[in-house]
């Protein structure tokens, strides 16, 4: 590995990478070479999800990587369709085939779908896969405050992981503190605002001052401020390029400008309102 990467203890015990890649809109016979890229580069941590339909190229790139399991992290999601106690034991199963893995290390509800009202249901299935040790840790993904809350009042296990969308024009600071105070830790996708923000003047002015590229800038700004984070490429120059943000520091000051360029800048659905099959 070109770098050691930095680890989150979650509210189980369980060490989890801070940075980790992401395979969102990835399609299936592309995946397998981007996740190799990202193996060799130093990745050890891979998140997918059943809807993305890329969890065979996953499984594959593990299989061929020679890389020992207990130095991998793999973390998938139940899609919305899938949800309901029975449904997601079977959806467990059909994703960890598909990976080739007996067990996973995170198992993510990737949204809270209020209009099916499901996730409670689901979450049991989650606290027995939990039980059962097919998964290390259990979390959601996109889950407001009040879903968090819900969920915790209904259940014996709080969340590990909430992993939502957030980036510089998006902070999402009411769901970042709900998390904290349960202690969940936050996981962000969509961590460069899908290059939204990478043109911004602070953040170019910042890279040069350090030698570094925008996007290297902007998942420093995550690390430095506790959250994990799950950049996405098919490119190998830029897979490498959001690995090394290990050799460098941002200032107070630095962190500072990048925190004021929040605005509305949401590039997916809204949790509260998201509810496709």
């Amino acid at each position: 590995m070109t770098a050691t990467v930095p680890t989150i203890a979650l509210n189980n015990g369980v060490r989890m990478p801070q940075l980790g890649f992401g395979v969102f809109q990835v399609p299936d016979d592309e995946t397998a070479a981007a996740v190799t890229t990202a193996l060799e580069v130093g990745y050890r941590s891979i998140d997918t999800a059943a809807v993305y339909g890329n969890e065979a190229g996953v499984g594959r790139a593990l299989a061929a990587s020679g890389i020992a399991r207990d130095e991998l992290f793999v973390t998938t999601k139940v899609w919305n369709s899938d949800q309901g106690y029975d449904e997601t034991l079977r959806a467990f199963d059909a994703s960890a085939a598909k990976l080739g893995l007996e067990q996973l290390d995170l198992y993510l509800i990737h949204w809270p779908t209020p209009d099916r009202d499901r996730y409670l249901d689901t979450w049991r299935a989650l606290e027995r896969l939990l039980a059962d040790g097919r998964t290390r840790a259990i979390g959601v993904s996109n889950f407001e405050p009040e879903h968090l809350d819900r969920l915790i009042a209904a259940s014996s296990v709080v969340p590990a992981v909430n992993q939502v969308e957030l980036h510089p024009a998006m902070a999402n600071r009411r769901v970042v503190a709900a998390a904290a105070a349960h202690g969940i830790a936050t996981e962000a996708w969509s961590p460069l605002a899908q290059g939204a923000v990478l043109g911004e003047a602070s953040v170019v002015a910042i890279a040069d001052r350090h030698g570094r590229t925008p996007a290297q800038v902007v998942l420093r700004w995550h690390l430095q401020q506790g959250r994990i984070v799950i950049p996405k490429s098919v490119t190998p120059r830029r897979i490498a390029e959001n690995f090394d943000v290990f050799g460098f520091e941002l200032s107070a000051e630095e962190l500072s400008a990048i925190d004021a360029l929040e605005r509305d800048g949401r590039t997916g659905p809204h949790p509260a309102e998201f509810h496709a099959a």
